[in-house]
């Protein structure tokens, strides 16, 4: 271990290795909200989003997960993701990101076009037919009564989460090799199906 880099603490009171997951994401308050729901006590993983004081470019989000990787060690069986939008960010940035996540088997890179709340929007519906960002908002509000960026337990089952997983990976055929460029896609099924086979 280098100088000055420290362990990732993991919470007190684990039987076992928990394996862990380090995020970093676009938004503040909803991804967070999202993917703190895959942790539970009884659970074999534990999912980490890196904290962000505000909405940020895919660059800053991957100098953010960088920085912190550097203070902290990765073991090689714990995964590091980012979590962006396609939105208006130009395929320059977000090749960035990818070339990132071509460096190790255990490094990722989650993209929904247009936004994180396509894949929300997934575990109630197939998705077809999304023209923008504000199209897939609106339609997100007609399943998750009051969504104002706000996410509920109750709204996420297990098997909206499993129905989540299949439309995703049946609109991303023939998978793509770095990101969706068609609007409607989400490939952050990738990252939810390697968190939910570590659980088993």
């Amino acid at each position: 271990m280098s100088k000055g880099r420290r362990k990732f603490q993991r919470p007190l009171g684990e039987r076992r290795y928990r394996k862990i997951f380090v995020l970093a994401v676009e938004g503040v308050k909803t991804e967070p909200q999202y993917f703190a729901l895959f942790n539970d006590q009884r659970s074999t993983v534990h999912v980490h989003c890196v904290k962000s004081s505000h909405d940020s470019s895919p660059p800053q989000v991957l100098a953010r997960l960088r920085n912190y990787l550097e203070q902290r060690e990765l073991r090689s069986s714990d995964e590091a993701w980012l979590v962006v939008d396609k939105d208006q960010w130009t395929n320059k940035q977000l090749n960035q990101l990818n070339e990132w996540a071509k460096e190790s088997r255990n490094l990722g890179l989650a993209v929904s076009n247009p936004k994180f709340e396509y894949w929300l929007l997934l575990h109630f519906e197939d998705g077809k037919g999304i023209a923008s960002s504000q199209d897939c908002g609106n339609r997100l509000k007609k399943h998750i009564q009051g969504y104002d960026k706000g996410l509920k337990v109750q709204d996420f089952s297990r098997r909206r989460i499993d129905d989540a997983v299949q439309r995703a990976r049946k609109r991303d055929n023939p998978p793509c090799a770095d990101w969706p460029r068609a609007m409607g896609a989400s490939t952050v099924y990738r990252l939810v199906e390697n968190i939910l086979q570590s659980e088993l």
